[in-house]
This record gives structure tokens, sequence and C-alpha cells, in this order.
């Protein structure tokens, strides 16, 4: 079964990082570009960050930039999301999705071919 799974997800003070995993199995990642998405308490799930196929292009929403870095291992399979200064506003439920861009070597996602099943970020001292 093709499968899309976060880990890494946890408890953290403010100003501290976490790095989140997002593993596929069952089909190639690197035929997908990749988005992050999350829940936060309140609000719908958004995307924040993506990255293209090959990983030539990135994207960060306003409130993540110059804090979290995106990146991916195709010969892994694996994208990663790098989380740091978190701050109690990023509290919510991180999620991967694989999907297919919007145009050539674009990471915005139009389609979004496997989910994983998110993970608690909390954020609070």
């Amino acid at each position: 079964q093709s499968q899309l799974v976060e880990s890494g997800g946890g408890l953290v003070q403010p100003g501290g990082s976490l790095r989140l995993s997002c593993a596929a199995s069952g089909f190639t990642l690197a035929t997908y570009a990749i988005g992050w998405f999350r829940e936060v308490p309140g609000k719908t799930r958004e995307m924040f960050s993506c990255i293209s196929s090959n990983g030539g292009r990135t994207n960060y929403a306003g409130p993540v930039k110059g804090r979290f870095t995106i990146s991916r291992d195709n010969a892994k399979n694996t994208a990663y999301l790098q989380m740091n200064d978190l701050k109690p506003e990023d509290t919510g439920i991180y999620y991967c999705a694989a999907g297919i861009p919007y145009s050539d070597d674009a990471c915005e996602l139009y389609q979004y071919n496997y989910w994983g099943q998110g993970t608690q970020v909390t954020v609070s001292s």
C-alpha cells in the first residue's frame, strides 16, 4: 500500500527546534512535488512550504520564512522539515503531501496524490 508517514513531532519550549520527517513507501517520491501543511487551533489546514520534485525550488509562507527549512532526499524517499525558533502560534498538526505542481519545476501543488496522517507539534513553556 502506498503511504506517506510523518514523524518527529512533540512538545518543545518556545525558541526550540524540531525536525520532521516525511517518509514515502509504495511509490517513488522523486516524481512528485511536496508540500507541508498545518492545522492550527481555530484555523483550516494551510500550506506553508513546498519543494519541487528535484529540490530546485522552494517556497515559504511569511510566518515561517527564515525559521523553517524544507528539504528532501530522493534517494531515501523522504522529505524533511527543520523548524527553528518555534513559537506558541506554531502549535498544530503538521502534514506532508505529495502531488502534482501547477507547472513545470514549480513546487505549489494543485493535486494531492498522497497525504500523511499528521504529527502533533506543541510549543509551550
